[in-house]
């Protein structure tokens, strides 16, 4: 991995990004609706669809491209491993963070996520355009990586072996609703077994234009729902969107993390996976 020509943490503040705009080896990525990109964005941003970041599979709506997918990614970004992707969209940062993960899922590490989006961008009163930026084509795309998928993403039947041997910390990031079984977003409801529960959105300041709350608030609340920082976690939702912040969370506390890009989707539509409605022991 060829070292970023940018100071950039996996976090920034949009403050930060301004000195950069319009850089060469610069891309910013916006992962908001169509509606809001049509009408205001970053300047030099390129608008991303978020289908390109899933693959569809049976019940499974989330799952990480295959290697023809993960290609036709890299080659819409038009990145080398020179650049530095920054990412953000219009939701406080699960697809951008669903973006993060599959680049750091292909082996790209120099990517950051915007800290609360286009929203914290306006709140700061920075300059946007409605203007659709035409990119000089890139020689020397990025590569991807075999090696590193394993390292971010479990799948089915690895999780469900650890899940029986109780091996793994599981965080289950929906809604209360959706964790207890009483929404129903697949044939069956509840979560897998001893996952605890903690919503995405917990860790979003609505206060203040959808940036994140202090780390050191999300970190303590994990800690008290029982979750141990230094052991391994993974992540669920219902497709790995949401999940998607969640994942930018363990990374930015230094967690041992994991995506199960199977996600609810699949679980929840298995008829043979172990499934807790109610309450978590949590």
């Amino acid at each position: 991995m060829t070292a970023s020509p940018f100071n950039f943490d996996l976090l920034i503040d949009a403050e930060q990004l301004v000195p950069y705009l319009g850089h060469e080896q610069l891309r910013i990525v916006d992962l908001s609706r169509s509606s809001v990109y049509e009408q205001l964005h970053i300047p030099h941003t390129l608008h991303l669809k978020p289908n390109l970041l899933v693959r569809q599979e049976e019940h499974a709506s989330g799952l990480l491209p295959d290697e023809h997918g993960l290609r036709a990614l890299i080659d819409y970004l038009n990145i080398s491993p020179t650049h530095h992707v920054v990412v953000y969209d219009d939701e406080g940062g699960a697809w951008a963070g669903r973006l993060i993960w599959n680049l750091h899922c292909l082996g790209f590490e120099n990517v950051s996520l915007l800290n609360g989006g286009i929203h914290a961008w306006l709140g700061a009163g920075l300059p946007t355009s409605s203007e659709v930026e035409e990119f000089k084509k890139v020689n020397n795309l990025v590569k991807i990586d075999f090696k590193n998928i394993e390292k971010y993403r479990i799948k089915y039947d690895q999780l469900l072996d650890k899940v029986q041997q109780s091996a793994v910390q599981v965080w289950d990031c929906r809604t209360t609703e959706e964790y207890t079984g009483q929404r129903l977003a697949a044939r069956r409801g509840g979560h897998i077994p001893n996952a605890r529960h903690f919503e995405w959105s917990t860790a979003i300041n609505r206060q203040n234009h959808l940036k994140l709350h202090p780390l050191e608030r999300t970190q303590q609340r994990l800690k008290q729902l029982g979750f141990h920082l230094d052991q391994p976690v993974v992540v669920y939702c219902q497709s790995h969107h949401r999940s998607g912040l969640a994942y930018i969370l363990g990374r930015l506390l230094d967690w041992n993390i994991q995506a199960y890009d199977g996600a609810w989707s699949e679980w929840g539509n298995r008829l043979d996976s172990p499934i807790i409605s109610g309450e978590s022991p949590s």
